[in-house]
C-alpha cells in the first residue's frame, strides 16, 4: 500500500467513525426535536403569540447564566476523550469525567441560587417585565440539571457512547412535552409551560448522571492517578478559550431576547420565537455533524497536513450537499408550514423563518465544519478571534437595526455577523493550516440547490390540492429533481461514491437505505460519461 492510499485510508476510517457518531447523534437530535416541537406548537397555539412570548422571556434568564457554568469543560471532555482513546492512553479518563463532573455541579448549584435570588431584579431591570418574576423563579431551577445534563451528554460524545447522549435528550424533551401540556391545559399558563421545561432537565439531568456513572463504573479501563485540580487545569487550558468563544456565541440568544424585549412586542417575540422552533429542524443535520468532526479532527495528527486537508474538503464537501437543499426546502415552504402548524395567527412568522434561514447558506464557506477543525486541532484561539468577529458585529448591529426594523432588523444583524465570523474563519483554515474547498464542486452543488426549486414552485402555485400535501409532495418533487442534477452537474464523482459507502458501511440501517441512492446516482454519472475520479 502506498503512503497516499494509506493516507485515505485512514480519513475514510475517521469519517466511518465521524459517519456512526453523527448518525447516532442525527437520530437522537430527530426524535427529541420532534418531540419538543410538538410541544412548542401546541403550547404556542394554546397560549398564543403574547403569553407565548412571555413563556420565551421567562426562561432568558436562566439561558443567560447557564453560560456561565462552563469554563470550557464540556469541549474539553469531548476532546481529550476521543484523543485519549484514539493513543490508548484510557487510564486517566474516568478521574478525568468525575472530576469535571463534580466542578461544573458545584458551579451550577452556586448559579441556580442566583437566578432564584435575584429574580425580580432580572424581571424588572433586565427584561421591564416585573411580572414575570415569579415565572424566572421557577425557572431558575432548570440550571443545575442542565448543567448535569450537558456534562453527561458530552462525556458520552467522547467515549462514544452517542447512543446514551441520544436517550438522555429524548427523555427531557418527552417530559418537558407531557408536563408542559398537561399543566397549560389545566389552566396554568406560562407558569405551567416554564414548570414543564424545568422538570424536562430534572428529567434529563437525573437520567444522564445515572447513565454515566453506570459506564463508568462498569468501564474495563484501569484508573491511573489523578488529582482534581490538574485535570481541571488540563481540560480548561484547552477550554478556557474556547469557553469564551462558547460565552459569546451563547450570550447572542439572551442578547436577542433583551433587544426584543426592549423593542418589539411581545406578540413579535411570540413570532420569532415560532420561526426558530423551525430553525432547529435544520439543526437536527449540523449540531451532530459539528459534534461528531470535533473528536473526529482530534484524532488527527496536527503535522500530517496532506490528511487534516482531505478530511475537511471531504467534511465540508458532503455537509454542504445535505444542508443547502434543506435551507432551500425550508425557504419554499415556509408560509405554508407555519400555516399548517401554528394556523393563520402566526403568518408574519413565515416572514421571519424564510429571512433566517438564509444564515446556511454560509455552509459552503465552512460555516459548520471551521470551528470543529480548529477546535479539534486544539486551536481554539483561533475559534475565539472568529467568535469575537462575529458577536462584536451583531453587539453593535441588533439595537440599531431591531430599534429601526425591528424582528427583520434583528434577523439581518445576526445574518451580516455570521457571515463576517464566517469569512475571517474560512481566511484563518487557509492561511494556517492550507486547507482547500472544493470550490467547483460546492458552486455546483448551489447551483443544483437552487435550480431544483423551479418545479418545487411551480407545483406549489398550480396545485389546487390541500396545503398539507402540497408540501409533502413539492418537497418530494424538489430531493427527486435535486439527486438528479447532482450528478449531472458533476457535483459528485465516482470515486467520492465509493468513499462515501465505506463511510456508511458501519451504519447498517443507513447503508441499506442509502446503498440504491448511490447506485443511482453512479448511473446517472455513467450515462452522462461522467467516469472520471
Amino acid at each position: 500500500m502506498t503512503s497516499d492510499d494509506s493516507s485515505v485510508a485512514h480519513v475514510v476510517r475517521i469519517a466511518e467513525d465521524s459517519a456512526r457518531s453523527s448518525f447516532f447523534l442525527i437520530v437522537g437530535s430527530l426524535l427529541s426535536t420532534i418531540i419538543s416541537a410538538v410541544s412548542t406548537i401546541l403550547i404556542g397555539r394554546f397560549l398564543g403569540p403574547e403569553f407565548y412570548g412571555q413563556y420565551a422571556l421567562a426562561i432568558v434568564a436562566p439561558q443567560l447564566l447557564f453560560l456561565f457554568a462552563d469554563i470550557g469543560i464540556n469541549q474539553g471532555l469531548m476532546r481529550f476523550s476521543a484523543s485519549l482513546r484514539s493513543k490508548g492512553e484510557t487510564s486517566q479518563l474516568v478521574p478525568l469525567i468525575k472530576h469535571a463532573l463534580a466542578f461544573r455541579v458545584m458551579i451550577g448549584l452556586v448559579i441556580s441560587a442566583t437566578n432564584f435570588v435575584f429574580a425580580g431584579y432580572f424581571a424588572t431591570y433586565l427584561l421591564n417585565r416585573p411580572d414575570l418574576e415569579p415565572y424566572i423563579r421557577i425557572a431558575s431551577i432548570s440550571v443545575i440539571f442542565q448543567v448535569i445534563a450537558s456534562t453527561a451528554t458530552s462525556s458520552f460524545v467522547g467515549l462514544d457512547k452517542t447512543h446514551l447522549n441520544a436517550l438522555t435528550t429524548n427523555l427531557q424533551a418527552i417530559a418537558k412535552v407531557v408536563i408542559s401540556l398537561a399543566l397549560v391545559l389545566l389552566g396554568f399558563g406560562v407558569a405551567g409551560a416554564v414548570t414543564g421545561f424545568v422538570v424536562g432537565y430534572l428529567i434529563a439531568g437525573v437520567a444522564g448522571i445515572t447513565l454515566l456513572l453506570a459506564v463508568l463504573h462498569g468501564h474495563s479501563m484501569k484508573q491511573g492517578e489523578s488529582h482534581f485540580l490538574e485535570d481541571l487545569r488540563i481540560l480548561t487550558s484547552y477550554g478556557l478559550p474556547l469557553y469564551v468563544s462558547v460565552l459569546l456565541t451563547g450570550f447572542v440568544l439572551p442578547y436577542q431576547n433583551l433587544i426584543l424585549a426592549l423593542f418589539t412586542s411581545d406578540a413579535d417575540v411570540g413570532y420569532f420565537k415560532a420561526a426558530a422552533n423551525f430553525v432547529t429542524l435544520i439543526t437536527v443535520l449540523s449540531i451532530p455533524i459539528t459534534t461528531a468532526l470535533l473528536p473526529a479532527f482530534s484524532k488527527l495528527d496536527t503535522t500530517t497536513r496532506s490528511k487534516i486537508k482531505d478530511f475537511f474538503k471531504l467534511a465540508n464537501k458532503y455537509t454542504t450537499l445535505l444542508i443547502v437543499p434543506c435551507t432551500v426546502i425550508m425557504i419554499i415552504f415556509s408560509r405554508d408550514i407555519v400555516l399548517i402548524v401554528y394556523g393563520s395567527t402566526f403568518e408574519t412568522a413565515s416572514l421571519y423563518l424564510s429571512t433566517n434561514m438564509i444564515l446556511y447558506f454560509l455552509v459552503g464557506l465552512g460555516y459548520l465544519t471551521v470551528a470543529s477543525l480548529f477546535n479539534g486541532l486544539g486551536e481554539t484561539r483561533l475559534v475565539l478571534r472568529t467568535t469575537f468577529i462575529n458577536f462584536t458585529i451583531f453587539l453593535v448591529l441588533t439595537p440599531l437595526l431591531t430599534q429601526s426594523y425591528g424582528v427583520q432588523g434583528l434577523i439581518f444583524a445576526f445574518l451580516t455577523s455570521n457571515a463576517g465570523g464566517t469569512v475571517y474563519g474560512y481566511y484563518l483554515a487557509r492561511s494556517k493550516f492550507e486547507i482547500e474547498f472544493a470550490k467547483k464542486a460546492i458552486v455546483k452543488i448551489y447551483v443544483a440547490s437552487l435550480v431544483s426549486a423551479l418545479p418545487a414552485l411551480t407545483f406549489l402555485y398550480a396545485s389546487p390540492l390541500p396545503r398539507m400535501i402540497n408540501v409533502a409532495a413539492g418537497a418530494i418533487l424538489y430531493l427527486l429533481t435535486y439527486i438528479i442534477i447532482i450528478p449531472m452537474l458533476k457535483a459528485i464523482t465516482l470515486n467520492e461514491l465509493e468513499r462515501l459507502a465505506l463511510v456508511l458501511r458501519g451504519i447498517r440501517p443507513l447503508s441499506l437505505i442509502l446503498r440504491p441512492l448511490l447506485k443511482f446516482e453512479a448511473a446517472i454519472l455513467e450515462h452522462f460519461g461522467h467516469i472520471d475520479v
